[in-house]
């Protein structure tokens, strides 16, 4: 009885030793990603990952408001490692949360990310600009010449200008950079200007805006770069691409501190249950291949150096355009709270 008492003993001893080295195992090969990017392009990237190092990638896919209210419910207890979403604004909110934690600082991802597009807590993966879309039958270039957003409220464009709603996540940054560099004051009596301009109460995505301008609804209308090559490329239909071939392309404050830019950022969740192998995963987002593919898939501009933005991108939007690289993008959400109070208090829809 004794030594079937000591083995059992040591069976339970091994059994409890396996089992916590699976465990190890288990949380050592994956890794969490709460995903608010919409692109099915991406679930191939993750694959790539995980036959490149065999760590498993169990994709959490929502709304950012949805994911970011799961976190914060879930606190210590989190299962997310990664929160990856589409603006530093939005990346920004949650640190201000207390969400998020440093760690997104390796060699590799400093080599790769310029200062002005991480923080040690997130990093944009890659980029985006916004930018003005008018027509070329009914703005003149003398009209364009030397643009910048602060001219959106030039009263030369009342009852021309298309915008979304003060709601958008990609207004509440660029309302915020425009805080950063112009003080409140001014930006204020800015979105007052661009309230009365506005063609119409701002509705629809930002392609919806750029139909606006193709059907002669307004000549001018602000919307990221992307969104004209995904229309350009069909995959929204015919209709969409013709009214994408109607338009072009501007870029503001050429003349100045460049066009306002933002990314699609990935964040490191605090408490997050595989910290090594997050940082891993955004290591490889940042390679040469996984760069080519965010650019041909959803026409972003690359994060990192050494790689070309799609054909239809080079092609309709160019190259040759100044960035913001003054305007840290931690400042959006730092100013997010006074932007959405300056749209609101001049009637921002």
């Amino acid at each position: 009885m004794r030594r079937n008492g000591e083995r059992m003993k040591k069976v339970t001893i091994f059994a409890i030793i396996t089992s916590l080295f699976v465990s190890t195992f288990s949380i050592a090969n994956e890794v969490n990603v709460f995903n608010a990017r919409h692109y099915k392009a991406d679930s191939e990237l993750y694959s790539n990952f995980t036959n490149l190092t065999g760590i498993k990638v169990n994709l959490i896919n929502g709304k950012s408001g949805a994911l970011e209210k799961r976190i914060i419910s879930e606190g210590a207890d989190t299962s997310a490692d990664l929160y990856i979403t589409a603006d530093a604004g939005r990346c920004g909110a949650m640190d201000a949360k207390g969400t998020l934690q440093g760690g997104l600082t390796s060699p590799a991802i400093k080599a790769a990310v310029p200062k002005t597009f991480r923080t040690s807590k997130w990093v944009g993966i890659a980029k985006r600009a916004r930018i003005i879309y008018y027509s070329p039958e009914r703005v003149t270039g003398a009209e364009l010449s030397g643009m910048t957003y602060e001219g959106l409220a030039d009263p030369k464009w009342k009852g021309r200008l298309v915008i979304r709603k003060s709601s958008n996540i990609y207004n509440k940054s660029l309302v915020a950079s425009l805080i950063k560099n112009n003080g409140k004051a001014a930006t204020a009596a800015w979105a007052e200007g661009v309230v009365a301009n506005m063609a119409r109460a701002p509705t629809g995505n930002d392609r919806a805006q750029i139909m606006a301008v193709a059907a002669g609804e307004a000549d001018i209308a602000v919307a990221n770069t992307y969104y004209l090559a995904l229309m350009l490329s069909g995959k929204k239909g015919a209709e969409q691409q013709e009214a994408a071939k109607k338009v072009k392309a501007f870029f503001p404050n050429q003349n100045d501190r460049g066009t306002h830019m933002n990314v699609s950022c990935a964040a490191l969740v605090k408490g997050a249950p595989n910290k090594t192998n997050a940082v891993k995963l955004v290591e490889f987002l940042l390679t040469p291949q996984s760069q080519e593919h965010f650019t041909n898939n959803t026409f972003e501009f690359p994060m990192i150096d050494g790689v070309s933005p799609s054909p239809l991108v080079v092609n309709n939007l160019g190259l040759d355009f100044k960035q913001d690289m003054k305007t840290k993008l931690d400042s959006y959400g730092k100013n997010q709270a006074a932007a959405v109070e300056v749209m609101t208090a001049a009637g921002w829809k």
